[in-house]
């Protein structure tokens, strides 16, 4: 899949929007404040960084080894909440959405039960 077509998705969620808090080179997709995924060519590569629980990263790295890495641009106590995808890799279009909605489900489940009513009363 192609950037713009993730970004499509990620944009299709509940709630989402696009923001650049890393500049233009990174596009963030946030639901109320935070991000569950970021879209950006790292060396002329395009990748996916998505995050969730440590099992749930442990999983992607383990299945695919080449492509999928704890998230490179993140401090190392955030590493393990965090990872990286080579969209030009193996990593089948399935699980990429997997992946987003995945992360996506993880941040909201995050938010304080507050913004998560706010979020499901939104139009």
């Amino acid at each position: 899949m192609t950037h713009s077509e993730l970004l499509s998705y990620c944009l299709q969620k509940k709630g989402s929007y696009e923001d650049h808090p890393f500049g233009d080179n990174c596009t963030a997709v946030k639901v109320k404040k935070r991000i569950f995924a970021q879209l950006f060519m790292l060396k002329g590569t395009p990748m996916l960084t998505f995050n969730g629980d440590i099992p749930t990263g442990e999983f992607y790295r383990t299945m695919f080894p080449d492509d999928v890495k704890r998230g490179y641009h993140c401090p190392p106590v955030q590493q393990p909440y965090f990872n990286t995808v080579n969209l030009s890799g193996s990593v089948p279009d399935e699980e990429l959405l997997r992946m987003i909605d995945g992360s996506y489900k993880y941040v909201v489940s995050k938010l304080t039960k507050k913004a998560r009513e706010e979020l499901m009363n939104d139009k």
